[in-house]
C-alpha cells in the first residue's frame, strides 16, 4: 500500500490525564444504570514487550554510558571485537609505557579479563586509556555524572590518576581527581559535572606518573536516572514506556531467551548481585550483553511503572534458529541434557522465591541485600519462546511446567505455540497446550496490515474452555499511520475478546537508530534524543483507555450494512473504577464513514467535551528528523455529534465520557 493514503488522520478522544494533564470543561455526561450483556475484559491486556535488541539495553535503556566497561567483549560477540574494542590506549603529551589485557587476578572469576597500564613515562598528560561510548557519550552543561572505576595498584607508591570527559579536539568538559590507596581491587566513585552541551564526548582515564596499575569495571552514569534508581535507566527512554501506563511488562525477550545455543540459554542469576560479580554473555543479535540490566532491574523498573512482571524462561531447549539458520522450521534446536534438567528447573523455582519470597529465606535475602526487602510479587511466568513443537522441547516443557505447577499453584504460567499464527507448530503447539491444560500460550504474529485488518474476528470464535492468549509479539511491519491503524483495528477485537485474550504486547519496544537490528519498533531512540512512532501512540491510546466491561453492539457503520468492510472497527468498554464509557473507532480506510453511536442503550444525557486529535498523511511515520510529524493535536465534540458521527479517513478515534453509574 504505497502512496495511495492521502487523507488526514483524526482521533478524538476525552480522558483525564491523556499523558500530560488537561482542564474539563462544560457539563459532565450522565449515564444512568442500565442492564446490557456484557463481557469482562482481562485486567492486563495491553502491555509491553522489552527485549535486548537493537541496542535496547546496553546503549539504550539501561543509563550505562560507557560501551565495554570491564573489557568483556570478544570476537564471539562479533567478528573483529576484542577487549579493547570501542577502547583506545591515549599518549598525548609525549607520554608512552605499555597496555595489555590480562585474567590472572580478576576482581571476580565472573569478570575475568582487565587492562594493565604500565607506564613508563606520564609525559605533560598522563597515559591512560579513552572509551568512545555508544557513537560518542552525550553531556548535559551543568548536570551531574556518576563515574567509578576498580584500581589494583601494582606500583609500590599511591598512583594519581584522572577522569576526564573530553572532546574531539582535546576540549576539557570536566574531570575527577583521586589517588589510589593501595594494592589489591579498590573501587573509587566521584561525580563529574558537564560544563557544556556535546553528544560527543569521550572518557579518559590517564595515570599521571611513572607506574604500574590495573584497571576494570570503568563506568559513568547519569546522575538523573529515571526515578533516580541506582544502577538505573535512561530517564527519557524509560519515561516513555512508563507513559503507555502498561500493565505488564516481558522480559527479557524474545529469541535472547532460549539463546544461540545451550550455553547462551539467558540465565537469571547470572543478571544479579553487583554488576562486577556479574556473568556477562554474548547477544543473539550479534552483540554483547553487560547483564547491567538484570533481572532485578527488571523488577525495579515493573514496579516503578506499575506494571506486572512477566519473565520468560527458557524451556530447556535454545532457538531452532541457532547457528545462523534464520528461518521458519530450521533445525538448530539444542536441549539441556537430562542430567541438567534438575537443576534448571531449580534455577526457575529460584527465580520465584527470588521475587515473592521472604526476606528471610535463601533467594529472598538476596534481593533484600540488593535493597528491596519487600517481594515484588510475581503473578505470571512464562515458559518458552515461539519454540519449533518438537519432542525435545515436548518433554523438557512438561517437566518445568509440572514442577511450577506443583510448587507454585498461585502462578500463572504462560505456554507458546511457535513462532506463526497459524501452520505445524501452531497446530501441535495448541495440541500439546490442551493436553497439558496450560493456563495461557503465546501467539506470534508480524504481519502485513492487510492480515489485520482481515483477522479482526480471528478470536471471535475461539473456545473459551481452552487456554487463554497471550500476544506476546505482534507488529504490522512498518510504522507509518496505516500500520498503526491497522493495529488500532485489531486491538479493538482484543477488547471485544478480552475474555480469552489475556493479554497482548507489540514488539520489537525499543531500537538504537544506529544499531538496529529489527525493524518496526514502537520507540526509535539515539543517544541524545527518541521519538515515539505513530504505533507508539496507538498502543498509548489503548493502555490509557483501558477497560474491564466491553459492551457490544453500541456502534455501527453505515458503510457496513452491505458488505463487511474491514477497513471499520470499534469497540465500547467500561472502566469500572471510574465508571467511564470508553468508545474507540477505527476507519482505516480512503474514505469517510459514518458511526452510529447507539446512546440511547446506555442512557446517556447531557455535553461532551473531547479531546486530543492526531492528524497526518496516512504514509507518513515519526522520525528523530520529523518526531512530530504525527502526534496528538486538541479537538473536541458535542454529544449530539455521536447520533450521526463521522470517521474520517484513516482515523482512529477514541471517546471517553466522564460519567457517573447510579
Amino acid at each position: 500500500m504505497k502512496n495511495i493514503f492521502k487523507r488526514t488522520v483524526f482521533l478524538l478522544l476525552l480522558f483525564p490525564g491523556f499523558a500530560q494533564s488537561q482542564t474539563r470543561t462544560g457539563h459532565a455526561v450522565g449515564i444512568k444504570s442500565f442492564s446490557y450483556p456484557t463481557k469482562q475484559i482481562s485486567d492486563d491486556l495491553f502491555g509491553v514487550f522489552f527485549e535486548d535488541l537493537s541496542y535496547a539495553a546496553d546503549g539504550g535503556l539501561y543509563a550505562e554510558l560507557i560501551q565495554n566497561r570491564s573489557f568483556e567483549y570478544s570476537a564471539s560477540d562479533r567478528k573483529g571485537w576484542n577487549s579493547l574494542t570501542d577502547w583506545e590506549y591515549t599518549t598525548k603529551g609525549f607520554g608512552y609505557g605499555t597496555i595489555s589485557v590480562e585474567t590472572s587476578h580478576p576482581i571476580n572469576p565472573n569478570n575475568p579479563h582487565y587492562v594493565v597500564l604500565d607506564i613508563d613515562d606520564p609525559g605533560q598528560n598522563g597515559v591512560g586509556i579513552t572509551n568512545l561510548g555508544y557513537d560518542g557519550i552525550r553531556l548535559k552543561k551543568g548536570e551531574l555524572y556518576n563515574f567509578s572505576i576498580y584500581v589494583n595498584q601494582l606500583s609500590l607508591k599511591s598512583i594519581p590518576v584522572e577522569a576526564k570527559l573530553c572532546g574531539k579536539e582535546g576540549e576539557i568538559y570536566g574531570v575527577f581527581k583521586f589517588k589510589t590507596n593501595g594494592k589489591g581491587w579498590h573501587k573509587y566513585a566521584g561525580s563529574i559535572q558537564a560544563t557544556s552541551n556535546t553528544d560527543s564526548a569521550m572518557l579518559t582515564v590517564v595515570a599521571t606518573q611513572k607506574s604500574i596499575l590495573a584497571l576494570d569495571e570503568i563506568s559513568l552514569f547519569p546522575q538523573q536516572t529515571f526515578k533516580n534508581e541506582h544502577n538505573g535507566l535512561r530517564a527519557d527512554l524509560a519515561q516513555a514506556i512508563a507513559d503507555i501506563k502498561p500493565k505488564f511488562m516481558r522480559f527479557p525477550g524474545g529469541c535472547l531467551v532460549h539463546g544461540d545455543g545451550v550455553n547462551n540459554i539467558y540465565r537469571w542469576k547470572n543478571t544479579i548481585g553487583p554488576v562486577e560479580n556479574r556473568i556477562q554473555q554474548r547477544n543473539i543479535w550479534s552483540y554483547h550483553q553487560s547483564v547491567g540490566l538484570g533481572f532485578y532491574e527488571y523488577f525495579r523498573f515493573c514496579e516503578d511503572i506499575g506494571a506486572k512482571p512477566l519473565p520468560v524462561i527458557a524451556a530447556g531447549v535454545s532457538c531452532q534458529n541457532s547457528g545462523g539458520t534464520w528461518q521458519i522450521g530450521s533445525t538448530g534446536q539444542k536441549a539441556l541434557p537430562f542430567t541438567q534438567m534438575k537443576s534448571y528447573i531449580q534455577d526457575i523455582l529460584d527465580l520465584i522465591e527470588y521475587a515473592n519470597g521472604p526476606a528471610n529465606s535463601t533467594w529472598g535475602a538476596k534481593r533484600a541485600a540488593a535493597g528491596h526487602p519487600k517481594p515484588f510479587h510475581l503473578q505470571y511466568i512464562g515458559i518458552g519462546n515461539e519454540d519449533k513443537q518438537t519432542d525435545t522441547f515436548r518433554s523438557r516443557f512438561k517437566m518445568i511446567y509440572e514442577a511450577v505447577r506443583a510448587k507454585h499453584p498461585e502462578i500463572t504460567i504462560v505456554g507458546t505455540v511457535g513462532p506463526s499464527p497459524s501452520g505445524e507448530d501452531y497446530d501441535l503447539g495448541w495440541n500439546f497446550a490442551d493436553r497439558l491444560s496450560v493456563p495461557i500460550v503465546d501467539e506470534h504474529f508480524y504481519e502485513t496490515p492487510r492480515w489485520f485488518l482481515d483477522n479482526n474476528h480471528r478470536y471471535d470464535n475461539y473456545s473459551r474452555s481452552r487456554s487463554g492468549i497471550y500476544i506476546g509479539e505482534y507488529a504490522s511491519q512498518g510504522n507509518k499511520l496505516i500500520n498503526a491503524l491497522s493495529e488500532a483495528a485489531f486491538m479493538t477485537s482484543l477488547e471485544r475478546n478480552g475474555d480469552i485474550v489475556k493479554m497482548a504486547s507489540y514488539a520489537p519496544l525499543l531500537a538504537n537508530v544506529n544499531h538496529t537490528s529489527w525493524n518496526p519498533n514502537l520507540i526509535y531512540f539515539n543517544n541524545d534524543t527518541l521519538v515515539r512512532t505513530a504505533n507508539y501512540y496507538v498502543q498509548q491510546l489503548f493502555s490509557v483507555n483501558e477497560g474491564d466491561t466491553y459492551i457490544p453492539d453500541i456502534i455501527s457503520f453505515e458503510r457496513d450494512k452491505l458488505s463487511k468492510d474491514s477497513t471499520l472497527a470499534s469497540s465500547c468498554v467500561r472502566d469500572s473504577k471510574t465508571g467511564d464509557i470508553i468508545l474507540k473507532i477505527v476507519n482505516a480506510g480512503p474514505q469517510s464513514a459514518i458511526a452510529k453511536i447507539n446512546l440511547s442503550a446506555l442512557k446517556v444525557t447531557g455535553n461532551l467535551i473531547v479531546s486530543k486529535t492526531l492528524t497526518g498523511n496516512p504514509n507518513d511515520q515519526n522520525s528523530l528528523d520529523h518526531p512530530k510529524a504525527v502526534i496528538p493535536i486538541d479537538t473536541r465534540i458535542k454529544i449530539t455529534d455521536l447520533d450521526s458521527f463521522t470517521a474520517p479517513a484513516y482515523s482512529l478515534t477514541v471517546i471517553r465520557f466522564a460519567a457517573k453509574v447510579n
